[in-house]
Parts: C-alpha cells; sequence; structure tokens
C-alpha cells in the first residue's frame, strides 16, 4: 500500500486475459475482473476492451484513477501489437505523426517494430492466421484514449491488428506477471508517477458536478 497523508491508497497491477471485461459484473455471465481479483474497494483506472489483453491499474483511489485514466493528463500506454503485413518505413512515419481517424487526428505516437515478444503466453483462442500474408509486431505508445484507437491506427495505415497487449501504463508494466494474476504496486513503485504539470494562469474553476462525472469516465483501447 501506499500513503497519501493520513490516507493509504491500494492500487494494484493486473495481467487481464483475453476474453474478459473490464468491470466487476456482468448480466450476461461473461468473465470479469471478479473472476480474478477479490479486493474489495478497487475500480480499474481506465478500460481494456475484452478483445484485449494485458496490464489494467486497479485502485481504491479516486483521485489517482481518474489521473491514470483521463486522456487530458496523457499518461503513457505502451501496447504490444500484432499486425497482418509487415510495416513499412512510411506505415511507421505515418503513426509517429498522427493519423486521420473518423474522430479527428491521433496525437504523434512512438512506433517501431519488434520482434515477438519472448515467453509470450498463448492466446485462447488462437489468433486467425493466413499462410499468404505475413504478420509482424509492433510497440506502439500512444497518449490518448480513444476508442480502439489502437486497432484504428494500425488499420488506417493498412496493418489490421491480430492481437492487442497493453504493455505498460506510465512507469508500470505487466512484467512477472501470467495472464489472471495480480500484484500490489510498492510505495517505491507508485513514486515513479510523474506528477501533474502545473497549469499556469489564474484560479482554476471548480467545474460543474455533471463535467466531473464526465471527465472521470474510463476509457477503452
Amino acid at each position: 500500500m501506499a500513503s497519501s497523508g493520513d490516507r493509504v491508497r491500494l492500487i494494484l497491477l493486473l495481467n487481464k486475459p483475453y476474453g474478459v471485461l473490464t468491470q466487476f459484473s456482468d448480466g450476461e455471465g461473461r468473465k470479469t475482473l471478479a473472476d480474478f481479483v477479490s479486493v474489495p474497494g478497487v475500480y480499474p483506472a481506465g478500460r481494456l476492451d475484452r478483445d484485449s489483453e494485458g496490464l489494467v491499474v486497479l485502485t481504491d483511489d479516486g483521485a489517482l484513477q481518474a489521473r491514470i485514466s483521463d486522456p487530458r493528463h496523457k499518461l503513457a500506454k505502451t501496447y504490444w501489437v500484432q499486425v497482418e503485413g509487415i510495416p513499412d518505413a512510411a506505415a511507421l512515419e505515418a503513426l509517429r505523426r498522427g493519423v486521420q481517424l473518423k474522430d479527428g487526428p491521433t496525437l504523434p505516437a512512438e512506433a517501431d517494430t519488434m520482434a515477438p515478444p519472448s515467453a509470450l503466453w498463448p492466446r485462447e483462442p488462437p489468433i486467425r492466421v493466413r499462410k499468404s500474408v505475413p504478420d509482424s509486431w509492433l510497440r506502439l505508445t500512444i497518449r490518448e484514449g480513444r476508442n480502439r484507437q489502437v486497432r484504428r491506427m494500425t488499420a488506417a495505415v493498412g496493418l489490421p491488428t491480430l492481437r492487442l497487449i497493453r504493455y505498460a501504463v506510465g512507469p508500470w508494466s505487466l512484467d512477472g506477471l501470467a495472464p489472471g494474476e495480480w500484484r500490489e504496486l510498492t510505495p517505491e513503485e507508485l513514486a515513479l508517477l510523474p506528477p501533474l504539470p502545473r497549469r499556469s494562469g489564474g484560479r482554476k474553476r471548480r467545474p460543474h458536478a455533471e463535467t466531473q462525472r464526465r471527465r472521470g469516465k474510463a476509457k477503452s483501447d
């Protein structure tokens, strides 16, 4: 646990398996976080689509939850992306500059090719494979949180996503966590989270309650 003044904050890192909803209940009998995490009072800081895998941060601290999930704070999120096709220099440069999506251009991203992750767990069900089309891996870091953004970005440059794994959120990664495993963040690891930038100008006006609720809504990747 990590302390903030007199308050003790609980922060967990979970490696979410494929096919699991990033919520604790579901009326349709699908797998949720409750199938893996039994710690009361924690909630996901941001979402990860059911068909994506990897790191989910959970906390009982509402301010920290907003700090991690709110795209205004531009906290980096790094993904391992298996794509159909072989990226060329033009595709990588387009991702780095930002690509045009239906809801507007993306911010510049960090994009590079990578070797297949070592000791990567098998996905169930396996990805679809076309023998006539090669596949490859990208490491993609973004600082936004649009719905299915990574999949839409790779599709926009002609590289459909086959498998998507969120490797890191800010300074924290899923290293050492098998699918479905979680661990508690140490105070030293929490201290790695960079502070919010100072706002210039006059005193900030307190947002209306409804605006605050909208800003606190989690985003999907």
